[in-house]
């Protein structure tokens, strides 16, 4: 296994709303690091959480090298909040890689997150 770190910076901004979420947003991400590029996707809400419950699922297409490596990529995100105990899954959607980084697969895991709004990102890559 390969573990590769980078950091994002994203920019959030309210969508259209859609019938199934409470919340829609767009996002846009800047990659640094081991990870450089630029992604942009969707967000849905649902939950409550000024209570501490509430969830979310992103999708997000990323362009640019990972590792050194050119292509696009989708990235998914699962995350809950369950009385304000946070889980994430965030992975790399298989088979969505092209060019050089086509079968690349794996999962990220977010650390810090500055008052800057940079988040630190492990992904390890399988």
């Amino acid at each position: 296994m390969t573990t590769l770190s980078a950091t994002f910076t994203v920019q959030m901004s309210p969508g259209e709303q859609l019938p199934a979420a409470e919340g829609r947003f767009d996002l846009a991400k800047t990659w640094a690091g081991q990870i450089e590029g630029t992604s942009q996707g969707v967000m849905l809400t649902a939950g409550d959480p000024s209570s501490g419950s509430a969830g979310y699922v992103a999708t997000e297409t990323f362009e640019g090298t990972v590792d050194g490596r050119r292509g696009t990529l989708a990235l998914q995100q699962l995350g809950a909040m369950d009385e304000g105990e946070p889980t994430l899954h965030y992975v790399i959607a298989p088979g969505s890689g092209t060019d050089e980084l086509a079968g690349l697969t794996g999962s990220l895991t977010i650390g810090t997150v500055h008052d800057d709004g940079r988040h630190e990102v492990q992904l390890e890559l399988t």
